[in-house]
């Protein structure tokens, strides 16, 4: 058999760092970190703009730190300089490039398979976000348009007629962001953005009470067209409407086939954990965002790491 590692962790955000550095503070070596990004912390490192800030808790929630790495707010910079700082520092290892297919349960241990081979493990835990890559649209975008639709706030250039498609706390900021310079209209096919934090909630209430962004709720998009290099919008019940730019929000999903593949059970789009964070599969545990019904914090995921190394520290 190969080597077998202590505890690998999938995903190096911030819940996959923490645990594997409390679980270093705590004594356990052999710790491997598996990303599937270039670098950790992608989703920071890409969907982030520069200096933009980086807070410890989530939108007004509270969370005291419990763990021994002391985060405090800052930008996107500061932030990956913190989390490359505590990795070069406690020698964990970090696999880039490396993308978990699956986790199978073995006498004792378990084996995670990547692309071309496997590893193996004591603890495994899951920390992989929500976000993954963009949801795209299931109809096609014209290619003369192509340039006309994205999936971030890259390429905004103001004085522009924009959609901004979805209605989480990506597209909620997106279009309360871009409604300063540009015309803006946000499209969800929902009848309410309750599915986002409360202070984005207020934001945009404000926002469409002050009739400073159009908001069309309840409404699906059909189909994008070309209409002579700007976006024409098909609506399923109402009349279509051309931008100059169509902006994406729609958030990631939930990983269900990867956790399906590995035999953890899910509840209302959730995986199933106990107040270890273990999953009903024993030595299996899942941290940071994938717990939470949208995002959670940096400090959430910074706690969920500290209380896994805790817990297998006391039971290694």
């Amino acid at each position: 058999m190969s080597h077998m590692y202590n505890l690998a962790i999938i995903g190096a955000g911030p819940a996959g760092i923490a645990t594997a550095v409390e679980s270093y503070l705590q004594g356990i070596r052999d710790i491997v970190l598996l990303e599937k990004d270039q670098n950790h912390n992608s989703t920071i490192r890409k969907y982030y703009k520069d200096n933009k800030r980086v807070d410890k808790d989530w939108k007004g929630q509270k969370v005291e730190l419990d763990g021994r790495i002391y985060f405090v707010d800052g930008t996107k910079e500061t932030t990956l300089d913190f989390f490359d700082e505590i990795l070069t520092n406690h020698s964990v290892e970090l696999k880039t490039h490396t993308e978990v297919q699956s986790i199978k349960k073995r006498d004792g241990y378990f084996e995670v398979f990547i692309a071309g081979g496997s590893i193996s493990a004591k603890y495994v835990v899951v920390t992989i976000g929500r976000m993954g890559k963009p949801n795209k649209p299931d109809y096609k975008i014209p290619p003369e348009i192509k340039n006309r639709v994205g999936y971030t706030l890259d390429g905004c250039i103001g004085d522009e007629k924009v959609l901004v498609v979805g209605g989480g706390d990506s597209a909620i900021e997106y279009a309360v962001d871009l409604s300063a310079k540009n015309e803006v209209t946000i499209c969800y096919r929902r009848e309410s953005f309750r599915r986002a934090n409360p202070t984005n909630q207020n934001d945009i209430a404000n926002a469409i009470a002050h009739k400073e962004l159009d908001a069309m709720l309840g409404v699906d998009i059909d189909s994008l067209e070309d209409d002579g290099g700007r976006v024409r919008v098909v609506f399923g019940e109402r009349e279509p409407q051309t931008f100059d730019r169509v902006i994406y929000a729609i958030g990631g999903t939930t990983p269900s086939a990867f956790l399906a593949n590995s035999g953890i059970k899910e509840q209302d789009g959730k995986p199933v954990h106990d107040e270890n964070y273990e999953t009903n599969i024993k030595g299996l545990f899942v941290a940071g965002d994938i717990t939470q019904e949208s995002g959670g914090s940096i400090a959430l995921g910074l706690n969920h790491g500290y209380a896994i190394a805790c817990y297998i520290q006391k039971n290694n």
